[in-house]
């Protein structure tokens, strides 16, 4: 998929070396929501490297590098979940995280599964409405599966609030994603 000069593709390995400073500087978007912890770290290379040949990364390139990415992670067999968007500023409101998610969601949907998860911000202006746009609707803490449960924990571990957390679903199927 080709968007304004930019193209959406599968990661390859050469791509990981790449993706931590696009990660740092998408993070600074973040400051004043997110603690200093979660604006400093980066995403380890074999976690990148493995989800690169499992086929759970794309990444938005311009002239075959990266400037932003996608990273799924499996949560159980039948659970993908959005770990990470991130595309770098100077390349940001050009439409390359929507067309990121839509790669995955479509990812999700040929794979078959019924549902593909993500975290996100609720207080950050541009993070959970951006997701609503694209099809993505908050689940309830109450109904969440143990796995999602988990990644919540595990955020809390890292410094983030939960209570400035949504969790949210996007239901895979024949339904078209939005925006």
């Amino acid at each position: 998929m080709t968007i304004q000069g930019y193209s959406i593709r599968p990661a390859e390995v050469a791509d990981i070396l790449d993706l931590p400073s696009i990660e740092l500087a998408a993070a600074q978007l973040l400051r004043g929501h997110a603690p200093e912890s979660a604006l400093a770290g980066t995403t380890d290379e074999r976690t990148f490297a493995d989800a690169a040949l499992e086929g759970r990364l794309w990444v938005a390139s311009r002239r075959n590098t990266p400037v932003g990415f996608a990273l799924v992670k499996m949560l159980a067999d039948d659970l993908p979940h959005l770990e990470e968007i991130d595309v770098h500023p100077s390349h940001g409101r050009r439409g390359l995280g929507r067309a990121l998610i839509r790669a995955v969601c479509d990812w999700a949907i040929v794979s078959g599964y019924v549902m593909l998860t993500l975290t996100t911000f609720r207080d950050v202006p541009w993070n959970l409405p951006f997701y609503a746009r694209l099809g993505f609707v908050e689940i309830s803490r109450e109904t969440l599966r143990p796995e999602l449960a988990a990644v919540v924990c595990e955020e809390a571990h890292r410094g983030l609030d939960p209570h400035t957390r949504a969790v949210m679903g996007y239901r895979c199927g024949p339904t078209v994603i939005r925006g």
